[in-house]
């Protein structure tokens, strides 16, 4: 099968890669779609030391599996956990001491023609959802996350720092709350796609020291979590929602003065993605900047590293799907 393989920091596609077989209670999926993410771009950079496919945003066709599997559209859960450990009995699969995660530790990813994920980790797509709109599940749900994490209220002020991919899905799932949001970033163009949601934005200088209860970082860069810091009041919630390839310093008696509240977040509930996607309550196609075939696979990772650049998808079949 054809697949995008990372190996020493270099990208490549290659024809010759086997299919991946199923293990029991896994289902091997026709992957239909696949979104590039910045934990993607990442990874290039060295984030982790992974070698294989990348890839982890992903709509497929169950093409080997149980029924009622069979031949179902579906998104799947990216970690794939034993069971057994200590996380797993608590209910945290995403910390599994044994987990695989798709395109990311130790299991090929979604930029492939086929891959394999455990049935349990499958959500069927609803018949009426596109698979374009469908791809972006993962991110969604990730954005999600942070309000199974944090209790936001409609008094509470939070600020969004970065409107890219992330942030604006993010703001809009903030937006939903009712909460006193406001994001900011550099891109005026970006932030109009929010604006015309009703939800206020602005550039870093809209930003005031020691005003908000909550901030929530997707910009990955020191800079951002530096600004999403100081807007924060003392004992205010700073949520993390990207990687960094390189180290991140801080002021840790800042955040010990204030009595700061860190929180890393990152997976996140697929029904309720798929929910809000269904239910046309979250508007992504304002995101997606291009798709490519397989095919042109490296050139889609060019325009997704350019400075900027949106959602960038590569379809494994007909462009028409």
């Amino acid at each position: 099968m054809r697949g995008l393989w990372l190996e020493n920091n270099q990208l490549e596609l290659r024809t010759d890669l086997p299919v991946p077989e199923p293990a029991e209670g896994e289902a091997l999926i026709r992957v239909l779609r696949a979104g590039i993410c910045n934990t993607d771009l990442e990874l290039l950079k060295g984030y982790y030391p992974y070698r294989g496919i990348l890839g982890h945003e992903f709509v497929g066709r169950v093409v080997q599996g149980a029924n009622p599997w069979q031949g179902q559209r579906v998104v799947g859960e990216i970690n794939a956990a034993c069971g057994q450990c200590y996380y797993c009995r608590r209910h945290q699969p995403t910390h599994c001491d044994r987990r695989t995660v798709l395109g990311i530790v130790n299991r090929q990813g979604a930029f492939a023609d086929y891959l394999t994920l455990p049935i349990a980790n499958l959500h069927p797509v609803p018949e009426h959802l596109s698979t374009q709109t469908a791809t972006f599940t993962e991110p969604l749900a990730a954005a999600l996350e942070i309000q199974e994490q944090v209790t936001i209220h409609p008094q509470d002020r939070v600020l969004v720092v970065g409107e890219g991919k992330l942030g604006q899905l993010v703001a809009q799932t903030l937006a939903l709350t009712g909460c006193q949001l406001l994001v900011v970033g550099r891109h005026p163009e970006k932030l109009a796609n929010l604006a015309a949601r009703n939800i206020a934005t602005g550039l870093a200088d809209a930003v005031g020291d020691r005003t908000f209860d909550i901030a929530v970082e997707c910009t990955g860069n020191p800079e951002g979590f530096e600004q999403a810091r100081r807007a924060l009041r003392p004992r205010g919630t700073l949520v993390l929602k990207s990687t960094y390839a390189g180290q991140l310093t801080l002021d840790a008696s800042a955040l010990v003065v204030d009595e700061i509240t860190l929180i890393g977040s990152r997976c996140g509930p697929f029904a309720k993605a798929l929910d809000l996607l269904a239910k046309a309550a979250v508007d992504v196609s304002p995101l997606i900047q291009a798709t490519y075939p397989l095919t042109q696979g490296l050139e889609a990772f060019a325009l997704a590293q350019q400075r900027g650049s949106q959602k960038v998808l590569l379809a494994m079949e007909d462009l028409q799907t």
